[in-house]
């Protein structure tokens, strides 16, 4: 790139004489701290500068166990190329990375300490010092204004948190990600209680805040130009399955309005992530609903399917977490999109007073689900983290409907994700109104434990597990003599003993709203 096109990016004088090779700014981190990183799965992550480190580490050059802040899930250029070079001591608040999961779980001769953290209140409990100071901030920026002012690339996260309370800051200058991403940003700094004020936002198309990134010039340390492209993950063509565990789903919205309930014609909907969470948005599009809106964590390629569409007016979130075709379709063509899309920090787009009072209408994935409702979406036979809650729980505790999704079954058949009891709790029984598979959907609001149990093994478990849960059911019922929520100890442990022969239940799907 020309001095000329660089000097439109990088349009602060004052740093100039801060540009440096990504090498160069790696040196500035030391070993023992804590690095806090831009980006939201893996969207709008640093490149260049984890790369540059991991490879000092793996040459030989140094010796770094740094501890890792992010808004959610990193890239390959993070989480996976610290997490084989071992140099990742404390993680937080989630991951995607095979590699670092394996070090989390085990596999990591110094070992990982992984704390998992509901998505939206990262950003306050770092405020309050809970996860100890930062020393650096590694933040990818499209571009630079005349102030010094940041401009985001295609996530936000904990951005502007992080900037705040890093001792320095590292700037990564992408000059892949088009400088057309300007103005698609909303960020909005939260006072702390008990000084907190309302949040304004009363329409998910509300934009409240300013349109970049704030940081004070002295604190910024180095500024590295880079070209590296986003990294996305790729979405599982949609299969039969997730296809009908959609339409059930649509099937329950309109059920929801013609009984003159929540309509996601009129309340926000919020998607997470993954194939099944997906083929979910493009059965939408399929659906006879119309000027939908979204208020969210992440994007996925459905919505601009829905947007493409005419179906759906906006879509609000905090990372656009799209397949590479749609990350290409996408800053391709972003005038297109303008006025339709608005990347706002994790705190925003997560929180509980936002979500609560725009009557958002929850849509998220488990791994497994027992018969009186409870939740399992983050962890293996109740022992191995897989990625973790990541968002889910923020909007299944306050939307105005929360909908949970599954297969019915998983490992070909083998394994039935509808089980006796949960062998990890994320979600309760009290934060879960629907359960969904291609099954069927079981409306659970208003049901005693019983009338829940019933409900799902009858309209939510695979035909070929229903006997078994149901005999369990009976017998639970018999033993416990009336109480409220009949369990057998003994033979729920034996249920999940297939689970240890087989391996762990859904290694195939992501979860959470993330």
């Amino acid at each position: 790139m020309s001095a000329m096109e660089l000097s439109k990016r990088l349009r602060c004088a004052a740093l100039k004489d801060r540009i440096m090779s990504a090498e160069e700014a790696a040196l500035l981190i030391r070993d023992g701290e804590t690095v806090a990183v831009s980006g939201f799965t893996p969207s709008g992550c640093p490149k260049a500068v984890p790369l540059a480190l991991a490879e000092q580490v793996r040459s030989g050059a140094r010796k770094l166990r740094l501890g890792l802040f992010s808004g959610a899930s990193t890239g390959e250029e993070l989480d996976t190329a610290w997490a084989e070079q071992d140099m990742i001591a404390f993680r937080l608040p989630y991951m995607t990375s095979k590699a670092l999961r394996s070090a989390v779980n085990g596999g990591s001769p110094a070992g990982v300490a992984y704390t998992d953290q509901h998505l939206g209140m990262v950003a306050q409990n770092a405020r309050y010092g809970f996860y100890g100071p930062i020393r650096t901030a590694i933040i990818e920026a499209a571009a630079i204004t005349e102030e010094g002012n940041l401009i985001p690339t295609t996530a936000l996260g904990c951005s502007q948190t992080w900037i705040d309370l890093a001792e320095q800051v590292i700037v990564e200058l992408n000059l892949r990600q088009p400088a057309e991403l300007e103005g698609f940003h909303d960020v909005f700094r939260l006072a702390d209680p008990p000084a907190r004020q309302p949040i304004p936002l009363t329409d998910a198309a509300e934009r409240i805040g300013v349109p970049y990134l704030t940081c004070p010039l002295e604190k910024i340390a180095a500024v590295v130009i880079s070209d590296l492209p986003e990294k996305p993950r790729a979405l599982a063509p949609e299969d039969e399955v997730s296809k009908q565990i959609a339409r059930n789903i649509v099937s329950f919205l309109k059920n929801e309005k013609a009984a003159g309930r929540l309509s996601a014609d009129v309340c926000p909907l919020q998607s997470g992530v993954g194939s099944v969470a997906n083929a979910v948005l493009l059965g939408l599009k399929d659906s006879d609903f119309e000027h939908l809106r979204f208020f969210s964590e992440v994007m996925q390629d459905g919505i601009l399917d829905l947007i493409d569409a005419g179906k759906a007016d906006m879509a609000s979130a905090t990372s656009l977490s799209l397949s590479e075709a749609g990350m290409e379709r996408l800053l391709g063509n972003l005038e297109a999109y303008r006025g339709k899309l608005i990347l706002r920090d994790s705190e925003i787009s997560n929180h509980a007073e936002v979500i609560r009072r725009l009557g958002v209408i929850a849509m998220n994935t488990a791994v497994e689900a027992d018969i009186y409702g409870n939740v399992n979406s983050s962890q293996m036979n109740g022992t191995h983290v897989y990625n973790g809650i990541g968002g889910s729980g923020d909007y299944a505790r306050n939307s105005a409907v929360s909908i949970f999704m599954t297969n019915s079954v998983a490992k070909n058949g083998k394994i039935s994700s509808i089980v006796p009891m949960v062998t990890h709790v994320d979600h309760c029984e009290h934060d879960v109104d629907v359960l969904v598979t291609e099954q069927g959907w079981a409306d659970l609001r208003g049901l005693s434990p019983k009338q829940r149990a019933e409900r799902i093994i009858e309209n939510c478990a695979h035909p070929d597990y229903r006997p078994q849960l149901r005999a369990y059911f009976e017998d639970a019922c018999a033993a416990a003599r009336g109480a409220q929520t009949p369990h057998l100890l003994d033979r729920c442990f034996s249920f999940h003993q297939q689970l240890k022969k087989t391996g762990s239940m859904r290694l195939d799907t992501e979860t959470d709203s993330q």
